[in-house]
């Protein structure tokens, strides 16, 4: 009987912590959206000020801040995904982990590589 309770509970417990998981891998997939498409959206703003304005704004500066809104936003993509192999630790989530840590690191190598080419960095 006692390890009848202990099984419930620990299925009790299990399902709270999927939950938990869940919950913030959502979050952290909104946040991560977000930023990206705030960085897109600024961009856009910027480029319409230059281009249908008239107004002075150095194109470097927008590609800087974009790239970096986006190198940020697929940070988050990398926590959805460690959470999303903690909650169902399958080879299959184990696959997607790796893929999404695979095109964050090659995105960040060019994207990099870039900001330092143009001198964007400054």
């Amino acid at each position: 009987m006692n390890l009848q309770k202990q099984c419930e509970r620990y299925k009790m417990v299990s399902g709270y912590m999927e939950t938990f998981l869940l919950v913030f891998e959502l979050l952290f997939e909104a946040v991560g959206t977000a930023i990206i498409i705030y960085g897109g959206l600024k961009a856009t703003f910027q480029l319409f000020l230059r281009e249908v304005l008239k107004r002075p704004y150095n194109l470097e500066k927008v590609r800087k801040e974009l790239t970096k809104k986006v190198l940020f936003g697929l940070e988050f993509y990398i926590v959805v995904a460690i959470l999303g192999t903690l909650r169902d630790p399958s080879s299959q989530e184990l696959l997607l982990l790796g893929g999404v840590v695979l095109i964050r690191t090659v995105l960040g190598y060019f994207l990099s590589k870039e900001i330092k080419e143009y001198k964007l960095g400054e």
